[in-house]
């Protein structure tokens, strides 16, 4: 297994939004180069108002606008070089850049996007995950998709020595 997906199971998170869990209105769609049209991020539903959580504990580095939407990102430390970062948007941040956050700490209230740039239908919030430049799906933070059973040996991995 990747060490980055060794990172990413340890994390455990939570949705940024609920309980409930949030319906998702759009999902994941890579794209398939750096300017490419795609979806690098999840839309989950929700009204104008909603309170936003910090899906893991971080650092907030930023907290302002970005083309008229409110935008907030948490660092995640210890998740590699360059570290995981989540963003939400929009929101109205209730926390600035510098704080120290827990998973599941308010930080932000999910505000009406502007409406000559709405991003869905009705309210959402776009929830990213990005490493550097390179956006990854956020459902791998919190575990979702199939389990994958690893045979039962009696031998250590390939790599690992016994003491």
């Amino acid at each position: 297994m990747h060490l980055t997906t060794h990172l990413l199971l340890a994390l455990a998170l939570m949705w940024p939004l609920g309980p409930p869990r949030p319906e998702t209105v759009r999902g994941w769609e890579p794209p398939s180069g750096p300017y490419a049209a795609g979806h690098r991020g999840l839309d989950l539903a929700a009204p104008v108002g909603t309170p936003v959580r910090a899906a893991a504990s971080g650092v907030v580095t930023f907290a302002g606008r970005v083309a008229g939407r409110g935008v907030l990102t948490i660092t995640l430390p210890g998740t590699g070089e360059p570290p995981l970062r989540t963003t939400y948007e929009p929101v109205a941040p209730s926390v600035t850049a510098g704080t120290t956050v827990t998973r599941g700490t308010p930080v932000a209230t999910l505000e009406r996007p502007p409406p000559e740039n709405p991003h869905c239908p009705e309210s959402c919030l776009h929830w990213g995950l990005l490493r550097g430049d390179t956006y990854l799906n956020p459902l791998l933070l919190l575990r979702v998709g199939p389990s994958r059973l690893l045979p039962v040996t009696d031998q250590p991995p390939p790599g690992v020595t016994r003491s």
